[in-house]
């Protein structure tokens, strides 16, 4: 590429980065420092011009070390303020687009910001009672190849209601598979309820888990409630562990941090006032709704 193309390409990304990019006029912080330019009384400042260099992709920013850089992103960043100036003459400032996108950016916001506080206590709660050692992830691989892997089947119900009847209809001697086929909401349906091999790596949620390593081959549990609903457990094998597959230690503290979500969340709801409105969550539309995961899939 020839210097001359060269200086363009660079023209032309600078200009849009200044053009689009985020302006440092919010903050009285960031007009500090010898004024470099004036608009119409307006004044430019090192602060300011500091700032839009920070807010530059990383690419950008040494673009912008040069002398005509730096003319280049001042000459755009009193353009972007002449827009603005005569966007606000023409009241656009005040036009409904703009008032509905600033709503829609501050709900984002705040919805941020709940992301925020909920994602730093859960991890201050959990480093505080994460305390683990490779002594206790050799005892977990010791328990999941003690207890080998089994292959089940299961019946997933919406109700607990709604799996005692069925869980009636297989104590008549109603076949398992038929009726997991027949009633059954989870997508291993179509395959009698089957969900395959698994160990205690993690593999499933923790009340599945324990209810069907509980049972011997052949045996069917009784209702097992997890956050995808309620099951009915058959295991239909039972095999020595095969070689774990992926970093045991790396599986062992997902699993913790599985039991402490599990721990948690029932903690939480035990001093709690909840009021579930059935009737009306019923009646939301239904035409995004995701399809069910597998009891080892997170929601």
């Amino acid at each position: 590429m020839h210097y001359s193309q060269l200086l363009k390409t660079i023209t032309v990304t600078i200009c849009i980065a200044a053009l689009f990019g985020c302006s440092s006029k919010s903050s009285d912080a960031g007009k500090k420092g010898p004024v470099l330019a004036e608009v119409n009384g307006t004044k430019i400042t090192a602060g300011e011009f500091t700032r839009e260099v920070e807010n530059l992709p990383p690419q950008l920013q040494s673009l912008t070390q040069t002398d005509e850089g730096k003319k280049k992103l001042l000459d755009n960043m009193v353009l972007r303020e002449l827009i603005m100036q005569q966007a606000k003459k023409d009241s656009i400032d005040k036009s409904k687009e703009v008032t509905e996108e600033l709503e829609k950016l501050n709900r984002q916001v705040e919805d941020l910001k709940k992301q925020l506080i909920f994602t730093l206590y859960l991890r201050k709660k959990y480093e505080a009672q994460a305390k683990f050692n490779d002594a206790d992830v050799k005892k977990f691989l010791d328990d999941a190849q003690a207890s080998g892997e089994i292959r089940a089947s299961h019946i997933l119900l919406a109700s607990e209601k709604d799996a005692q009847d069925v869980l009636a209809q297989l104590k008549k001697g109603e076949s398992f598979e038929a009726l997991a086929k027949k009633t059954s909401k989870d997508s291993s349906a179509q395959n009698g309820g089957d969900v395959g091999w698994f160990s205690k790596l993690g593999a499933m949620v923790q009340p599945f888990e324990t209810a069907a390593f509980a049972l011997k081959p052949g045996e069917v549990s009784g209702v097992v409630k997890t956050d995808f609903g309620y099951h009915i457990i058959k295991v239909t094998g039972k095999r020595p562990l095969a070689k774990p597959q992926g970093d045991v230690k790396e599986i062992f503290l997902k699993k913790k941090q599985q039991e402490f979500m599990e721990k948690l969340k029932a903690d939480l709801k035990k001093s709690a006032k909840i009021t579930l409105h059935e009737d009306a969550l019923k009646g939301l539309e239904a035409g995004n709704a995701k399809p069910m995961a597998m009891p080892g899939q997170h929601p």
